[in-house]
């Protein structure tokens, strides 16, 4: 208790990209405005939209013929330059700080939203196999830092992925659809509840989508589906 405040005399926190010295934040207030933040979106999948005139059309023309089975989406940047990186670090190279970083970032934009917060957060599970050779799960590490900041409960095995899926980078958006198909299981927790399920990027959606079913499916009633970025 005595040593912490003269580590940080002799050792303060830096800025994760600029290394400006800091103090009670990850970064600092000029790389955080520069970051690419997914401002304008599809409330129902996250897609950056184009604003016209100076309005921006709250859902994408895809969503309007093609509803996704959550009731919102949300991802805090866009994936470009550095949050793409971050990400990828996180991912697979075994780096956690970005985890820490990418989901502080993502809990202040939603501390100051309306509308109310989630009962449960729900990270996208890893299967059994592919979690031990990997050793973590990037999604939970990034849950964890959105729990603690917004006080949204994270019960542990709330999801469950029952079947082996190939690494969904390597697949077409048709074949990611079949490749998740049936892979998740919500339990009994979810029902009645407004939960958030979580992932590190928004690609196609079909992973989220899937998960989402299965969280309806256990008796969610409202159902966010957020990530670090959309693709």
């Amino acid at each position: 208790m005595f040593l912490k405040p003269l580590f940080r005399l002799l050792a303060p926190e830096r800025c994760h990209w600029c290394r400006t010295p800091l103090h009670g934040r990850p970064v600092c207030a000029a790389c955080e405005a520069s970051l690419p933040w997914n401002t304008s979106a599809c409330r129902a999948c996250a897609q950056p939209l184009i604003s016209v005139a100076g309005t921006t059309v709250a859902v994408c023309t895809n969503c309007l013929n093609h509803a996704p089975p959550q009731d919102r989406s949300w991802t805090a940047f866009r994936y470009e330059a550095p949050v793409t990186q971050q990400i990828l670090n996180l991912k697979f190279h075994g780096r956690l700080a970005p985890a820490h970083v990418l989901g502080t970032l993502m809990a202040s934009k939603l501390a100051t939203r309306p509308q109310p917060l989630p009962e449960l957060l729900i990270p996208v599970p890893l299967h059994s196999a592919r979690l031990r050779r990997r050793g973590y799960n990037q999604a939970m590490e990034i849950a964890r830092a959105l729990s603690r900041r917004l006080s949204i409960p994270m019960p542990a095995g709330t999801a469950e992925r029952i079947r082996p899926t190939r690494e969904q980078t390597e697949l077409s958006a048709v074949d990611r659809r079949h490749n998740v198909k049936g892979a998740f299981t919500v339990n009994p927790i979810a029902r009645g509840r407004h939960i958030a399920l979580l992932d590190d990027v928004i690609t196609t959606g079909a992973t989220l989508a899937e998960l989402a079913r299965a969280a309806r499916k256990a008796g969610a009633v409202h159902i966010e589906a957020w990530a670090v970025a959309r693709a």
